[in-house]
């Protein structure tokens, strides 16, 4: 049997856990890139090719680095900045997905990034998530491997996500910089960002120009 690979979807309605078939998560100083465990320094230059490849590069921020709740938080938040301008990519906050009680959003709180409501919308085709819960994380991400065709990278404070296309863990300020620096490289060895200028992606999206 072949080794199951963690690749852009649509796969299935509903997808199998990306753990139940066999993936496992990188060791300190590695990543996993579709499944398979790569050094660290190889993924930085597969995910800035991705991104620059990518039509409309996204970034996902989240709670995490939403708020300054510490030092680091801010950071890392400068550092996300940077990144999305170096590409260049587009910036969409994550809901605060805490539930508010008495009365719950239930389409913000439980599926703050659901394919229906973000990765379809704006046609995202490469996506990172940075400072997001890793329970809100793999959920969002097994949804949208199994819906769209969007390629996921998880930027992660933990241990990383099976269930993106390919995960960092241990996410520091100084890794979302060195991604950013692949990013830059790529440029001077002539690769070139493919995305869609926003202007000219919203006149599309009303029907202004074809």
């Amino acid at each position: 049997m072949s080794q199951y690979q963690v690749k852009a979807g649509p796969e299935a309605f509903l997808p199998p856990s990306a753990a139940s078939m066999g993936i496992v998560l990188p060791d300190p100083g590695e990543c996993h890139i579709e499944g398979r465990i790569a050094p660290e320094e190889e993924g930085y230059e597969f995910a800035a090719r991705k991104f620059l490849g990518a039509k409309v590069p996204t970034i996902f921020p989240g709670p995490l680095v939403l708020w300054k709740w510490n030092e680091n938080a801010a950071k890392k938040a400068t550092a996300i900045r940077a990144l999305a301008n170096a590409l260049p990519a587009r910036l969409i906050p994550m809901a605060d997905y805490r539930p508010k009680y008495p009365k719950i959003d239930a389409e913000v709180e439980i599926n703050p990034n659901h394919p229906n409501l973000t990765i379809w919308h704006n046609k995202i085709d490469v996506c990172m998530f940075v400072g997001v819960h890793c329970h809100q994380a793999n959920l969002a991400l097994k949804i949208i491997r199994g819906g769209t065709n969007c390629f996921t990278i998880a930027m992660c404070a933990q241990a990383g996500h099976e269930d993106a296309c390919m995960s960092f863990r241990d996410a520091t300020p100084e890794k979302i910089m060195k991604l950013m620096d692949a990013v830059n490289k790529a440029k001077e060895q002539g690769v070139k960002s493919q995305a869609i200028p926003f202007k000219q992606f919203i006149m599309s999206r009303t029907g202004l120009v074809s």
